[in-house]
């Protein structure tokens, strides 16, 4: 059997991610009957078919799904083959496409490009910011090579390894602070009193369970979009919030009159990288790791 054009298959799972003939050709650089042709050689060379067609629409047959799979893998190791090439087999050189999420990201990116630039210096990083959801996506893809997300997190197909613990602190304005129940008991508070960022980040999740949020009437209807926000509700006075370490650390709480305290049961949340497993880059990576180790709040990676 003939093997499959690697071109033809990266025009397979570009059809499967925008799901429309015309964008995924734009997508592509090609006209849509080129791309059409090339689903139709793949049909033909693979013996079966890939997709039910009906007029404009379609959809993927069982077959048509489990190969955009595997071919996604496949076209991940090529694009990591063709880099490897690129830097001539020198694994600290090339490009990084590295994902953060926004609760990490403002407070990381000048000390990660600062020691990657020093220790890395022939490295080209590409940096992203975006949702858990979203990230992981894109690695899967193979649009970006490695994230830094808060753990734990289940992340198929992938590997983890955890740089250091960022613990959580409750925050309140200065005026409040004496209103707070003595030991802290969080369910304790009033009602509807805790601000949480939106559900879509995962900080949200840490929070509730590492943070005895399990009263629900605590919680805020109110939810924000960013750490900022967070700083800027608990500032009115209107209630409380929780704030990792890390952003505490880099002054979102500077010019403020709000008051930090640390979570109840040392509450804290991991910070970790994660990347595809079967990758060929780990050696990057675990040098990667090394080096952003040292700034987190609490440091646990084991050399």
């Amino acid at each position: 059997m003939k093997w499959p054009n690697l071109k033809h298959l990266y025009y397979l799972v570009t059809l499967h991610q925008e799901q429309h003939f015309n964008r995924a050709a734009q997508h592509c650089h090609v006209s849509q009957s080129t791309l059409s042709t090339a689903i139709q050689n793949l049909e033909e060379q693979f013996g079966t078919q890939l997709l039910e067609r009906d007029h404009k629409t379609f959809v993927f047959t069982p077959f048509g799904l489990e190969l955009v799979e595997r071919s996604r893998k496949l076209l991940n190791d090529a694009s990591e083959l063709v880099d490897f090439a690129r830097s001539a087999g020198n694994w600290q050189a090339g490009t990084l496409k590295l994902g953060v999420i926004p609760t990490i990201a403002p407070f990381l990116f000048e000390g990660l490009i600062a020691k990657v630039n020093s220790a890395l210096p022939e490295l080209s990083l590409q940096l992203q910011e975006d949702t858990t959801a979203n990230l992981l996506s894109q690695l899967n893809e193979g649009m970006l090579d490695v994230l830094i997300l808060a753990l734990p997190m289940e992340t198929p197909g992938c590997k983890q390894l955890v740089l250091g613990h960022d613990p959580f602190h409750l925050i309140a304005h200065s005026d409040l602070v004496g209103t707070l129940p003595q030991p802290m008991d969080v369910g304790a508070l009033p009602k509807h009193s805790v601000f949480l960022l939106q559900q879509e980040h995962c900080m949200t999740g840490h929070a509730v369970s590492a943070c005895g949020l399990q009263h629900k009437e605590q919680v805020s209807s109110l939810a924000a979009s960013s750490l900022y926000t967070l700083v800027q509700l608990a500032n009115s006075k209107l209630g409380f919030t929780f704030m990792p370490e890390l952003a505490i650390k880099h002054h979102i709480l500077g010019n403020t009159p709000l008051v930090s305290m640390p979570a109840e049961d040392n509450a804290y949340r991991e910070i970790g990288l994660v990347w595809r497993s079967g990758t060929t880059r780990m050696r990057l990576f675990r040098y990667l790791a090394e080096l952003l180790a040292p700034l987190m709040p609490m440091p646990t990676l084991d050399k």
